[in-house]
Formats: C-alpha cells, sequence, structure tokens
C-alpha cells in the first residue's frame, strides 16, 4: 500500500483540520486507529508539525469532502513522483550537490519547530555543519533574506523515521535533564534544612 509522505505529519493535519473518522486516518497513512486518537487526545506526535496533504498534492479538497460525507470510503491519493530519501547506513551523511542549496530552508525550519533539538542533531539530519547552523541561527547567513524554512523530509534531505527519532531523541534528554535539576533542587533543600536543623540543635544545647 502507498504511504503519504510522512505518514504521521499527515495524520497530525488531518485529525486537526478535517471531520474524517480515525479509520480513515489510519487507514490512509498506515495506522492503528489507537494510534491516530492518541494523537487527537495529544499523547502521540507530539512536537510533529502537520503537513497539509491538499498543499502537496497527494490529495484532493474534494477526495477529502467525499470521504467525511461517507465515513465507510477510503481516501484515494493522488499519484505524484516523490523521490524517496536515500539513506547511507554508515559513515558521514552525504548530501547530493544537487540538494546542498536546500540545507539552509532545512535549518531554518529544523530551528524554528524543534528548538529543542541539538546543533549536532540539526547537523546530522541535513548534513550540514555547526558555523553554518549559528549562522542562520543568529540571521548572519550571508543569503538569509532569501531563505523560506521548508521541512527537511520534504526536501528530500531526511527521512521522517530519522526526523522523529531526532525529536524524541531531544525530548527525552530534556527529560533526563529536568528529573536532575529536580534531583539536584531535592538534594540541595535537603541539606539546607539538615543545616538548618543542626544549627537549631546547637543553639538549643548552648
Amino acid at each position: 500500500m502507498t504511504l503519504p509522505l510522512m505518514p504521521k505529519a499527515t495524520a497530525v493535519w488531518l485529525v486537526e483540520n478535517t471531520a474524517l473518522t480515525f479509520e480513515q486516518i489510519a487507514a490512509l497513512c498506515g495506522m492503528h486507529p489507537l494510534e491516530v486518537q492518541g494523537i487527537a487526545d495529544g499523547e502521540v506526535a507530539i512536537g510533529i508539525v502537520g503537513l497539509d496533504p491538499i498543499a502537496n498534492n497527494q490529495l484532493t479538497r474534494e477526495e477529502i469532502a467525499r470521504c467525511e460525507a461517507d465515513r465507510n470510503a477510503q481516501l484515494t491519493l493522488l499519484k505524484v513522483d516523490l523521490p524517496e530519501p536515500m539513506q547511507r547506513p554508515k559513515g558521514a551523511k552525504y548530501t547530493p550537490v544537487s540538494k546542498r542549496q536546500d540545507r539552509p530552508a532545512a535549518i531554518a525550519w529544523l530551528l524554528r519547530h524543534h528548538p529543542e533539538l541539538a546543533d549536532a542533531q540539526v547537523g546530522k539530519l541535513v548534513g550540514t555543519t555547526k558555523p553554518t547552523i549559528q549562522k542562520i541561527r543568529d540571521r548572519s547567513h550571508f543569503d538569509m533574506a532569501n531563505i523560506k524554512p521548508t521541512n527537511p523530509v520534504v526536501l528530500g534531505l531526511c527521512s521522517q523515521d530519522a526526523l522523529d527519532e531526532a525529536i524524541n531523541r531531544a525530548a527525552r534528554i530534556a527529560e533526563r535533564r529536568r528529573k536532575d535539576q529536580e534531583r539536584a533542587a531535592r538534594k540541595a533543600a535537603k541539606a539546607a534544612s539538615d543545616s538548618a536543623a543542626a544549627e537549631a540543635a546547637a543553639k538549643a544545647e548552648a
């Protein structure tokens, strides 16, 4: 079965912008209906920006309206020739020469929509360097005026799976850092409490 480009992002958009059933969206995007329900409940695909399948010519507004009117109907994708992003199993990420001009747009999109990603993660996703990322971050890039933030998956610079994994990894790191900070705060509070108790005991003895 042919799936839409960026199935999860497409499912997010359909949940947010249509009256399609969870089953219809799941069938189109190759997901379980409960997973689509999780998107609607805010428990799945957290942080994933919805991708409009009408704007990228994968569905028509008429096709969505047809399936909204008939809950038993199945969505049919338009035929599009979209190249699948190539993945290298080992070694540094190679970006074809024809795609290199798209990297600034991809970096700008990642910095805008996923600021939680570390520079190293952004660099790995689109095959760029930290100095380039910094120039786009501080808007000192020579072509900044012409850079239009664009999803790197749409540009074919990385796969949706790679992007999802990077986002999830960043979320895990942030959660671990939060727990470490809470643990450190509790230790500091306990140490202060113990010190105050010891001081009070010393004064009582005196």
